[in-house]
């Protein structure tokens, strides 16, 4: 029954896609505002950077659409701005909406990563809810399904074309049940285990990044920088890495034992992460023989990389947590 939306439009006059980034939208303030109040910052503060935020993150995801998609507005230029009919980019949009909150932390004196860190577990489960709105757009789905006994619902989505209907994997619903993950993650290990402010900010790019850099190898729609590169592959294999480095460099300061578990994780990952990228080289087919081997690699890659980061964070004591509720 799920197999194709019944209709883009929200009682027949707006479109889900904005329907549900709104949504996503509001939900993600109501969870910063209250975070806000927890941590004693100036009342309105995540109203007032919202403000900013959201048109700077929605013209860095347009933007970022448009630059690596020139071919299909560079006729149409009107096109570039008709958003609701798809075309946002989520790391154009955390990009835009990052240069945003800079600015805002200057002007205000505020913390740049203590503000990131009540924003993503938002941003984690936004995105996870404007997913769907690839789903009623029917965009963002990967390799064509023909296996009959894999052509249901969530697995695939029934996409209609001129040339007829076909059996295409669900990516966008892959990401949106992988963004929701991030979302409990994030709120658990605010208040269990991240020690430092940032660290739930660094949390979410690394796991992000590990999700995005395995489902990006479905889609049929990917964004490509030159040479051939998918450039979302490409920023979520920099994001891993640039987290799990820190985390290790941070680990050595703090002059704390490193298991060595921890160590040969770590050296694995910076050993894999060269054939990571070298593979991603490789223009994709749906029809590739090297679809489940290039599968196998970036899984296991981002699994290695999840795990490293974990095993070299290490534990907290109750009294080390940064966003901890501590009662009496």
């Amino acid at each position: 029954m799920l197999a194709s939306p019944p209709s883009r439009l929200f009682l027949g006059i707006l479109p889900w896609y904005s329907v549900l980034i709104v949504t996503g939208v509001v939900l993600a303030i109501i969870l910063a505002v209250r975070e806000q109040k927890r941590v004693s910052l100036p009342d309105d503060t995540i109203l007032d950077l919202a403000l900013f935020l959201l048109p700077a993150g929605i013209i860095g995801a347009r933007l970022y659409y448009v630059v690596f998609s020139w071919d299909a507005f560079k006729n149409d230029l009107l096109s570039v701005f008709r958003i609701w009919e798809g075309g946002l980019a989520i790391y154009g949009g955390i990009i835009g909406g990052f240069l945003a909150l800079v600015i805002f932390c200057r002007v205000r004196s505020l913390s740049l990563f203590l503000l990131c860190d009540l924003i993503v577990p938002g941003l984690a489960l936004a995105q996870s809810i404007g997913r769907w709105g690839n789903y009623f757009n029917m965009e963002a789905y990967g390799a064509q399904v023909t296996n009959p006994v894999l052509q249901f619902f969530p697995f695939a989505v029934l996409i209609t074309r001129e040339s007829g209907s076909a059996w295409f994997m669900a990516t966008f619903f892959y990401e949106s049940l992988w963004n929701f993950l991030v979302f409990l993650f994030l709120l658990r290990g605010r208040r269990r285990s991240f020690r430092k402010t940032g660290d739930v900010f660094s949390f979410y790019l690394l796991l992000y990044g590990a999700g995005r850099l395995v489902i990006e190898d479905f889609r049929s729609d990917s964004l490509y920088a030159a040479g051939g590169v998918r450039i979302s592959q490409l920023l979520s294999l920099c994001l891993c890495m640039a987290v799990l480095i820190c985390f290790f460099i941070r680990r050595i300061r703090e002059s704390k034992p490193m298991s060595p578990l921890a160590l040969c994780l770590f050296l694995l990952v910076c050993a894999g992460a060269f054939p990571v990228f070298l593979d991603s080289l490789k223009l994709w087919s749906p029809v590739s023989d090297l679809l489940l081997h290039r599968f196998l690699m970036l899984a296991s890659f981002s699994f290695c990389t999840i795990a490293a980061a974990l095993v070299i964070y290490g534990k907290s004591t109750p009294e080390e947590v940064r966003y901890a509720v501590h009662t009496a």
